[in-house]
């Protein structure tokens, strides 16, 4: 029996408005929205994402889990939320940072999603050094055995697309 896996590709341009079954968002504990890739998800999904957050996250989430919400007004149709390490206040442990992708894909797979869009997890206020945080997110997405047929890592600018590219290369 073969056992499925993704294919991974590199996206360059806004999670936001990927032509997806679910868009992953890299949130804080709180689950209540808060700035980068987490703003931008809520801003472009209308308040449904937030009073979804609220309802089915009382009490936030554990960093390195995931759970998932509606998409609101974006065109997935669902938000898969997890909680990076924040590197930069000392959470530094690699295994919390993998658990999030793994955690979404067990999500995308409960769900039924077949297309998913990332962001690099940890990589912005969060402070996580970009190399390993591509190295983590293309490791575990390629290894994890999944029913997504294909995972998309979204990046805003030219120089990580580039990066992203490069590391799907090697393989």
């Amino acid at each position: 029996m073969t056992v499925p896996y993704a294919d991974v590709v590199a996206v360059r341009g806004d999670i936001t408005t990927q032509q997806v079954d679910a868009v992953v968002n890299a949130a804080n504990r709180r689950m209540r929205g808060g700035g980068g890739v987490d703003g931008a998800i809520h801003r472009a999904g209308g308040p449904e994402v937030l009073a979804d957050c609220v309802r089915r996250f009382p009490h936030g989430l554990a960093t390195g889990d995931a759970g998932w919400t509606t998409a609101g007004r974006m065109p997935a149709r669902w938000v898969i939320h997890t909680v990076g390490p924040d590197h930069g206040r000392g959470e530094t442990d690699r295994d919390l940072l993998t658990s999030c992708y793994r955690r979404c894909l067990e999500v995308a797979d409960e769900l039924g999603a077949e297309t998913v869009a990332f962001p690099l997890v940890s990589a912005g206020v969060y402070a996580w050094p970009l190399e390993d945080a591509i190295d983590a997110a293309v490791t575990t997405l390629q290894r994890t055995p999944t029913g997504v047929r294909e995972v998309r890592i979204v990046t805003f600018s030219d120089a990580t697309h580039r990066a992203v590219l490069a590391r799907l290369e090697q393989g």
